[in-house]
């Protein structure tokens, strides 16, 4: 099944639901069984992050490291939902992120998923893959998801900000909560080798230091000239200007709401939380972050 997202008629806004401990919607679970079952393969290189962390960014890095000079012709033909799939989403006699990944005919295959680690499908482990993760402070990470759903027509309506931001603390957002995700993955670092953990602070502090180190993840070897290229060609107003990297050829979008790459600042939540509410969060975020190894930073 491909993507024919052009022709999709907009439905009506999903409810959420529980989903094994996890605030879910149709578009994720209706294809369960086929996605469990996901056959992965050992070249396989999956991005995980919770949504609006930063995964079209690394998506869009890793095409370039892996395919800009044997397939240039990729970059100004195929968006990036093409070239790089999302394993979860199902839209029946639509769109099948499983059918889609299944039809790659590059190696290595470059896919992402929202999943928590929970969720991923076991072959991934016993197939020892090579997994990138991206993590985005909470803050940030809050007020980019408010506004990607006030766009995303297959998002539960988000309502104001003030309801919004509660029910993110609270974990009550499609994927669940944020605490879960970041620790829940990064837990499993401390355990799966080919787990590589980044965080989008750093990548926006220096894009090229950390294209270095994606590098040496993976066991690439490509010239300083390269990754000075790639890492100018990933920054934000030239993603945000590239019809193939920033969404704006999907219709379910509404960019007159707010376009799908808004701002790609750090630090952006200032202009959103009330002092009341950053005073609030502030604690909520001591309680539930037990973890003094894992670290992010609201500024830079």
């Amino acid at each position: 099944m491909s993507v024919d997202l052009h022709k999709m008629e907009l439905p009506p806004r999903p409810e959420m639901f529980d989903f094994h401990g996890v605030s879910m919607t149709h578009y994720f679970t209706d294809n369960w069984e086929n996605v469990q079952n996901f056959q992965a393969r050992p070249d396989d290189i999956l991005i995980a992050t919770y949504t609006k962390a930063g995964s079209t960014w690394i998506s869009y890095i890793l095409d370039l490291l892996y395919f800009a000079k044997t397939s240039p012709e990729r970059q100004t033909t195929m968006p990036i939902y093409d070239r790089v799939p999302f394993l979860d989403m199902y839209i029946p006699s639509v769109f099948s992120g499983k059918d889609k990944v299944d039809g790659l005919s590059t190696s290595p295959r470059i896919y992402k998923t929202h999943f928590p680690v929970q969720f991923v499908p076991k072959s991934f482990w016993e197939q020892n893959c090579r997994i990138v993760y991206v993590a985005r402070n909470p803050k940030d990470n809050a007020v980019s998801l408010f506004h990607f759903d006030r766009m995303n027509m297959i998002r539960p309506d988000p309502g104001d900000w003030n309801s919004y931001f509660r029910r993110f603390m609270e974990g009550k957002i499609v994927y669940g909560s944020w605490y879960d995700h970041v620790n829940g993955w990064w837990k499993k670092k401390q355990t799966f080798s080919n787990l590589h953990y980044m965080f989008y602070e750093d990548m926006v502090e220096d894009t090229e230091r950390e294209i270095n180190k994606l590098c040496s993840f993976l066991g690439l070897s490509i010239s300083a000239e390269e990754k000075r290229q790639i890492s100018g060609g990933v920054q934000f107003d030239n993603m945000k200007n590239n019809n193939m990297v920033n969404y704006s050829t999907i219709p379910v979008m509404d960019f007159k709401i707010s376009p799908f790459m808004r701002k790609g600042k750090v630090g952006d939540w200032k202009n959103h939380f009330t002092v009341a509410q950053n005073e609030e969060f502030d604690e909520d975020y001591k309680k539930k972050m037990k973890d003094p190894s894992l670290q992010f930073r609201t500024e830079i």
